[in-house]
């Protein structure tokens, strides 16, 4: 049982490891709070929808602009310093968010600017911070690393909705944007209290000045980098073949009943579902062939979205809507387990096999790809849903990011070897 739970070595291992950790989990806990707090209060000084859909526009761009742009700093500068400052402004924007909020201010266009400002924030600081973990610990310990990691953010994911609502019920917008900030400084102290981290440039290798050829040198890289390569691949076959999100509203308002609650509970599923499969995350680390179990991974998550649509499909016929709710919210628990298992080894591909000059821009390039797939994959995923009904766009999309996993297995078998013990780019 002891292996089957996650591994505390990292803990053990590094202080400053498990300062960033701790900070960095009570930061997102705070963002994931003010994320649905701003959108109550978009909503409510609008009453329109459409408005609330443009804070996702609003951060979407500064998040793929500056993802790109923040991990070339990381690779060109202190990793330390650069998520120190990134941090620094997203946590100006918190205390933007507050102080709108305790002055009673009603600007919708403030509010867009705050998510704008910390969207950018965010895609700096993260490349940046995931970059340095690998100088922190040994290259076995980073599945257990990221394993805590993904823990950390399916916790977040749940825990700062349900804390929103209870703030903003309690103590209004105010109460909710005061706890981000405040909940911000934890990860601000655990960067102040680290070390410096400057980029290995490797012996005999000139500092380039930061800028457009910069981020298209990581670009080139991927192109030399198969593996690396292959798990922004996988991802993106996930998401734009099988991102279940843009259905939620359907399926909780029309085919399941029960509205606003349900699709919140299917929202939470897939979190709840990663949190369970990082509880009993204690074996990855000795997981050798990473890239298969991504793509095993990958696999799970159409699988389980295939398996919400038949849950749609089943409901009010073959399926009571109790129990089509129940199936809907078991394939997207396991859906989310598996994600989560994906995520894990693909970071960890990324942290071990990438040289340290690189990996800044790539963990950029993370970022975007991590949030930008989905919003694509909704884009499609909507427009199909209009044609074929949601249960069929889940059950289709879901055996569609299936074969996509064994055409990318077929092509790239090298992949499918990778061995932990020898990472290769």
């Amino acid at each position: 049982m002891r292996s089957l739970l996650p591994d505390l070595t990292p803990f053990r291992r590094s202080a400053d490891y498990r300062r960033l950790w701790t900070g960095f989990t009570l930061s997102n806990v705070g963002s994931q709070m003010a994320v649905v707090a701003i959108g109550l209060q978009v909503y409510d000084l609008t009453g329109s929808t459409a408005s609330v859909g443009v804070v996702g526009l609003f951060a979407l761009v500064p998040l793929v602009v500056m993802g790109l742009y923040g991990g070339a700093l990381a690779d060109h500068h202190d990793r330390r310093l650069v998520g120190l400052v990134s941090t620094l402004v997203a946590f100006g924007a918190s205390v933007v968010a507050a102080g709108q909020a305790w002055a009673g201010l009603s600007s919708v266009t403030l509010l867009y600017a705050v998510v704008a400002l910390w969207s950018g924030a965010f895609a700096v600081s993260s490349p940046a911070r995931s970059s340095i973990y690998p100088r922190l610990l040994d290259p076995e310990l980073l599945p257990a690393a990221n394993a805590l990691s993904v823990f950390a953010m399916n916790t977040a994911l749940t825990a700062g909705p349900l804390l929103a609502g209870v703030l903003v019920d309690w103590g209004g917008y105010r109460a909710a944007y005061t706890t981000d900030a405040v909940l911000t400084l934890a990860a601000l102290n655990s960067l102040w209290r680290l070390h410096p981290v400057p980029p290995d440039r490797g012996e005999g290798e000139v500092a380039r000045r930061v800028g457009l050829r910069s981020v298209l040198d990581g670009f080139a890289f991927l192109r030399t980098a198969p593996n690396v390569r292959m798990t922004f691949v996988a991802d993106i076959a996930a998401m734009l073949l099988a991102q279940p999100r843009v259905l939620f509203p359907a399926a909780g308002a029309v085919i399941l009943g029960g509205g606003a609650s349900t699709v919140g509970a299917l929202y939470a599923a897939a979190a709840v579902g990663g949190i369970v499969a990082m509880t009993f995350s204690g074996r990855l680390g000795g997981v050798r062939r990473q890239g298969t179990a991504i793509l095993v991974s990958v696999a799970g998550w159409g699988v389980g979205i295939s398996g919400l649509g038949v849950a749609l499909l089943g409901a009010g016929g073959a399926l009571t809507r109790e129990q089509a709710l129940v199936g809907a919210l078991l394939a997207m628990g396991f859906a989310g387990a598996a994600d989560s298992v994906s995520a894990v080894f693909r970071t960890t591909i990324l942290q071990a096999a990438a040289p340290d000059r690189m990996r800044g821009r790539l963990q950029g390039v993370f970022v975007v790809v991590v949030a930008g797939g989905p919003r694509l994959g909704e884009l499609a995923g909507g427009g199909v849903a209009e044609r074929l009904g949601e249960g069929w766009t889940a059950v289709w999309g879901g055996a569609a990011c299936v074969v996509a996993v064994v055409v990318l297995g077929l092509v790239q078998p090298g992949f499918v070897r990778y061995d932990a013990r020898h990472p290769t780019p």
